[in-house]
């Protein structure tokens, strides 16, 4: 079937030159570039940072917490924007997102650092959809795939620099007198105050304000439908999945959930979510599958740099050069698309086929071993950035499409809110399957160890027991037979003979396969729904 998205009449966007566009992207684009620099430079680096605030198996939190309140505070930007304006909102947001990034390097445990992410996530909630917002306040539908496209283009360059920017401070033990960690969220202080000045300047750009009333209620029910259940992806390894608490998380969250039907269709166009846009086939069916690429993307995006450094050594640098050819492929996927849906007005075929690629990038992932070829993981990693290239721009216009003027940055925030919270559920759910895993497959692996000469040798090597680290590793295994080592902090690794570190990596990859498996399984269903999205046409 199929529908003409007919655009908006937009009173600032169709005036604008495309040198006037380019202007005020240059403001967006430093925004963006702040949050996106941000969350590739940590992903690169927490592991790291997780050895250093003795807080592996705990990491999730550092991720879930800002993933939590960016979550949250998304479609309040879209409705404060369309209430107060866009430009003092973007403000507000890089101002909040500095705050934060400040405390995170200050922090002393890995609690601490999650507390403070949560600050930044109070701001980087309107990095990405108030900037997609304003470009739909200045362009029409068509052609603003093209405009996108910079977007993804800061997106892909952020992480390049990212990882690279993330891995060496990380490996640094101090710089200018400060813990080298601490410097991966420092390092956003001179961009973020660049970005102010830009932002301020440049970002002058008139857009219809609608009055609206805020919806207080409706946010406190989304708090209490969100923070239980992410809660419990988290910790549900630990407390158990069915334990009195967990079921007591669930019940809290469905009270929210309830609560939150409620007010919003108490009230009506004012709702921070409006129930009448669910009524939309493409708002509805677009933020499904944005929730679901987001569970698949994040889930796979944080267990990859792992995979790079645990299992097969890089140093955190090396490990951020890996993610090179999975931007290289993003980028290449936005700019072709881009063009091709100006050309033709066509959306349908592209999440189709983006969904396949990354389908099937996880699916690979799931077969990679200690032993496999760092050439294989990074042809693999192009083809997931292909499919995230194709899936990340066309959804938000499949959402977009059928919103109104008014609507708009409700809208375009909506996307976020519904990627973001499927990131939350993915990066929550799938570390806690791999750090509840893993402790069982090393135990698993070192037990068939025990039947190879060479581990047995290792193990009676008196050059190999000489080295302290060995040494502890071997009463570590006559204590607790591989399921009691301490993998909060994973470093000893790099000291380790490896013929004692092998069964350690095995067991590191083996849930690692699995993770990949499942994010595989989550986006096979994306795949499946793709099909049933309306064949829109741009005008």
């Amino acid at each position: 079937m199929s529908e003409t998205a007919v655009p908006p009449a937009q009173t600032a966007g169709f005036a604008l030159s495309h040198r006037q566009i380019l202007t005020v992207l240059t403001g967006l684009m430093l925004g963006m570039f702040l949050g996106a620099l941000d969350q590739t430079i940590v992903g690169s680096a927490i592991r790291v940072i997780a050895d250093q605030l003795h807080g592996q198996t705990a990491q999730a939190w550092v991720t879930t917490a800002y993933l939590i309140t960016a979550t949250i505070t998304t479609p309040l930007y879209g409705k404060l924007s369309d209430i107060y304006g866009r430009r003092p909102l973007y403000l507000t947001a890089i101002s909040l997102f500095l705050v934060g990034s400040l405390l995170c390097g200050l922090a002393n445990s890995i609690y601490e650092l999650a507390a403070f992410r949560a600050i930044q996530g109070l701001g980087g909630g309107g990095l990405m959809s108030l900037a997609l917002t304003i470009i739909a306040d200045m362009i029409p539908a068509r052609q603003r795939s093209r405009y996108q496209g910079y977007f993804m283009a800061v997106f892909g360059t952020a992480s390049v620099i990212g990882p690279v920017i993330g891995g060496l401070f990380a490996g640094m033990d101090s710089f200018l007198g400060i813990d080298g960690w601490r410097w991966v969220f420092l390092v956003n202080l001179p961009v973020g105050l660049a970005a102010l000045a830009v932002v301020a300047k440049v970002l002058n750009v008139a857009t219809e304000r609608v009055r609206h009333r805020i919806d207080y209620l409706g946010a406190a029910a989304l708090v209490v439908l969100l923070v239980p259940l992410l809660t419990v992806a988290e910790q549900g390894r630990q407390w158990g999945w069915l334990s009195s608490i967990s079921l007591a998380m669930y019940a809290i969250g469905a009270v929210g959930g309830l609560l939150f039907v409620f007010v919003e269709s108490r009230m009506g166009a004012e709702a921070l979510l409006p129930l009448r846009m669910f009524r939309r086939s493409s708002f509805r069916m677009g933020n499904l599958l944005n929730f679901l690429v987001g569970i698949g993307m994040f889930g796979g995006l944080s267990s990859l740099p792992l995979y790079l450094q645990i299992v097969k050594g890089l140093s955190p640098t090396e490990a951020g050069l890996m993610l090179l050819p999975m931007t290289a492929g993003i980028m290449v996927a936005t700019g072709v698309v881009g063009k091709l849906i100006a050309r033709t007005g066509r959306l349908k075929v592209f999440p189709i086929v983006g969904a396949a690629f990354m389908a099937t990038s996880l699916f690979l992932f799931s077969l990679i071993r200690v032993d496999t070829s760092l050439v294989q993981v990074g042809l693999t990693a192009v083809v997931m950035g292909c499919g995230l290239g194709m899936l990340m721009q066309t959804l938000t216009l499949v959402v977009q499409t059928g919103a109104t003027p008014r609507d708009m940055g409700v809208a375009t925030a909506s996307v976020n809110l519904f990627r973001q919270t499927g990131g939350t559920v993915g990066a929550a759910a799938f570390l806690s399957v791999l750090f509840s895993t893993v402790g069982g497959r090393i135990a698993d692996a070192t037990r068939a160890a025990f039947a190879t000469p060479e581990f047995t040798a290792a193990l009676r090597d008196p050059e190999v027991l000489a080295n302290p680290v060995n040494r502890s590793f071997v009463e570590a295994l006559q204590q607790g037979g591989g399921a009691g080592l301490d993998i909060n902090d994973t470093s000893f690794l790099y000291g380790l003979d490896p013929r004692l570190a092998r069964p350690i990596l095995e067991g590191f990859a083996s849930s690692m396969d699995t993770v990949f498996f499942v994010g595989g399984c989550v986006v096979l269903v994306a795949f499946g729904l793709t099909w049933l999205l309306r064949d829109i046409r741009l005008d």
